[in-house]
């Protein structure tokens, strides 16, 4: 959005490397669908016109094709230039431009199919929020950049380390100007999180419904229960202290507060949208009971598994974009290199 919405040519670097995290995102998205299918004989009604697809009924249905398109758009942008710039071409902005237009709304699909596949399940009422798309838009523009920040950052240090050591002349550069940016896209995303929340909290127990016992577990514990009343309230506590500190332009402008904070802001995000908004919702069951829940050896297992791919993959990505994007590695080099 501010390169080619705004003109911000200075985000061109930073741009490539998100656009490699959202495709090591969505490759890790598209896996835990897959994971959760619980059986390898009902993929195959995942593809369209070879199995029951369900589609437009089916929400699931939604989500594969919002995940899939995102992640093609995504792969083919990339691609795209870094392809122009190997060969030291102008890329064609009739063919990239509007793909990635597309691409930012099709983002905004991602996460509001997300909140509909929770929002439209009758039975869990924890779930039942007209708010809970802007929430994941709001903790989405929070986390994100968040996380583009801390890897900018790595980025930065360990490949011009490398140059370096070789003493070479690339430089991989990002300006303070993008990281400054950067960190107020943060700050307002998390500010606005944070009101949503409070807006989620009023709702639940200002009326004291008999459906805000999900939320009753969650933050103050239920009948004896409250495994997760430390997580939620540490997020919370974690979401405050970051959102306020990076309020202050003269502690947002220092990298190493900056860098604390995303990552406190990271983890604030996982554990509110993960222990916070999913587990609540089957506590109590629809019959009343109470079985807290722990996550299994195989469940951890699968769930590194799958971040570790997407690890891998982002790993990929960068070694084969920071090269090109510093001009180390283009097809005129390559072509002296063989002359020699």
């Amino acid at each position: 959005i501010p390169l080619f919405v705004f003109g911000d040519k200075n985000f061109s670097h930073a741009v490539l490397i998100g656009e490699g995290l959202a495709i090591s995102s969505l490759i890790m998205c598209i896996l835990f669908v897959v994971v959760d299918m619980g059986r390898p004989d009902r993929l195959w009604h995942m593809i369209p016109k070879l199995g029951y697809f369900n589609w437009p009924q089916s929400l699931l249905a939604w989500d594969v094709l919002v995940l899939n398109g995102y992640l093609i758009l995504n792969s083919f942008i990339l691609f795209y230039l870094l392809y122009n710039k190997y060969n030291g071409v102008k890329p064609n902005k009739k063919i990239y431009v509007p793909l990635v237009f597309l691409s930012i709304l099709w983002a905004i699909g991602i996460h509001t199919v997300t909140a509909f596949l929770y929002a439209g399940i009758k039975a869990k009422p924890f779930w039942n929020s007209s708010i809970l798309g802007p929430r994941f838009l709001a903790s989405a523009f929070t986390a994100g950049p968040a996380i583009i920040i801390l890897f900018l950052s790595l980025i930065d240090q360990y490949a011009n380390a490398r140059y370096i050591a070789k003493k070479s002349s690339y430089f991989f550069n990002v300006k303070q100007e993008v990281r400054d940016k950067l960190a107020l896209i943060v700050t307002v995303a998390a500010q606005v999180n944070l009101f949503l929340l409070f807006c989620e909290i009023f709702k639940e127990f200002y009326s004291d419904r008999h459906h805000s016992l999900s939320a009753k577990y969650l933050f103050f514990g239920l009948e004896g229960y409250y495994a997760l009343v430390p997580w939620i309230w540490s997020s919370i506590v974690l979401n405050v202290i970051a959102t306020t500190v990076l309020t202050f332009h003269k502690f947002r402008r220092s990298n190493k507060i900056l860098y604390a904070c995303s990552f406190t802001l990271f983890i604030a995000i996982w554990i509110e949208k993960g222990l916070g908004l999913i587990i609540p919702g089957f506590i109590p069951s629809p019959m009343g009971m109470i079985v807290e829940y722990s996550p299994t050896f195989i469940e951890v297992g699968v769930s590194i598994g799958i971040l570790a791919i997407g690890l891998m993959v982002f790993t990929f990505l960068v070694r084969l974009a920071v090269p090109i994007l510093v001009g180390e590695f283009t097809y005129k080099n390559r072509l002296e290199k063989d002359k020699n």
